[in-house]
């Protein structure tokens, strides 16, 4: 089904090329820029590298780098000395320190403070900084693995995330894909967190009907696996003593509505052992085709046809069709 050991669940072709690059980069000593949208796993997918490393027997320090104001990010990271800033009653090192010879873990990176980023691009190319309030370089060996769901490419064209910095954390990139661009996993995804519920709960297994599947294989979930679980926690809750799940058990028509592109998008799929709905399947992945066929031609029909290989009224008809808008 999937390895024990893998940080993603699932048998999709994206899952099985985030598996393959976390096996690929996880015995390097480069810096790993991991993106994706919230709720994906991208700290999931960090721990994975870490245990794959020969760093593993040391210690991985995660920061949230949207957590904390400027100042107080600054201490965390590099440490401070005694009176370096008020509340600052004792000495203390910083994460980079903590980490030595492990890994650094800097979670939502496109939110770094500016002026922070050139302290954290001088760290990354020497290898050395200084505290709060001290002149003594201490020096260190750690491996940094950022993350983000920012577009940091658009953040360097607004000059708020430092090209330099951006270049320097990209050496392995890493992507993981939104829950809605490997709808074949959510079969598995569901008995996982279900079993998950249950065991915690010290309740008996329970089993999703096939509406309730079909229910969840329908939805765009816009805060992605974490969203799933949470979801799948609150329906095993709300059935009680049932031992099926059904659609309602999940009240997933109450969350905010995702956006059009967003509910559009779908991956080549395979048939889960539940079974799917055919047309609308094919429909939406048509759907999704043909749209992203306009996007990277900039509207242009006539070229969007050619590289779809269909005819120009072939793809006049399909877009009628599926509403492309």
């Amino acid at each position: 089904m999937f390895p024990a050991n893998t940080p993603l669940i699932g048998r999709s072709s994206a899952v099985e090329e985030v598996q393959r690059l976390i096996e690929l980069v996880a015995p390097r000593r480069s810096t790993v820029l991991i993106t994706g949208e919230s709720g994906t796993g991208k700290e999931l997918v960090a721990r994975a590298i870490h245990r794959r490393a020969a760093r593993a027997h040391l210690p991985m320090v995660a920061v949230n780098c949207s957590a904390l104001p400027e100042t107080l990010l600054e201490a965390e990271l590099f440490g401070h000395t005694r009176g370096a800033f008020t509340g600052a009653v004792q000495p203390r090192a910083g994460h980079f320190e903590a980490a030595h010879r492990g890994t650094l873990f800097l979670d939502e990176i496109g939110d770094m403070p500016l002026g922070l980023q050139a302290r954290l691009l001088r760290v990354l190319q020497e290898k050395e900084f200084q505290r709060l309030g001290s002149s003594e370089t201490v020096r260190v060996d750690v491996r940094v693995i950022a993350a983000t769901n920012a577009d940091l490419h658009a953040r360097v064209e607004d000059r708020s995330f430092r090209e330099d910095l951006y270049y320097r954390l990209n050496v392995l990139p890493i992507h993981l894909p939104a829950l809605r661009e490997r709808v074949e996993d959510i079969p598995l995804l569901a008995r996982h967190f279900i079993g998950k519920v249950c065991r915690q709960e010290e309740i008996e297994d329970k089993e999703l009907s096939r509406e309730a599947l079909f229910e969840l294989m329908d939805y765009s979930w816009p805060g992605n696996v974490r969203q799933l679980e949470n979801a799948i926690e609150m329906a095993v809750i709300l059935s009680g003593g049932r031992a099926i799940l059904e659609p309602g058990d999940f009240r997933l028509r109450d969350a905010p509505p995702p956006t059009a592109r967003a509910a559009n998008v779908i991956p080549f799929v395979s048939v889960p052992d539940e079974g799917l709905d055919f047309e609308k399947t094919v429909t939406r992945l048509e759907r999704a085709l043909l749209e992203q066929a306009l996007r990277k031609t900039n509207g242009n029909k006539k070229r969007a046809a050619e590289i779809l290989r269909l005819k120009r009224t072939t793809l006049s008809a399909k877009l009628k069709t599926v509403a492309v808008g």
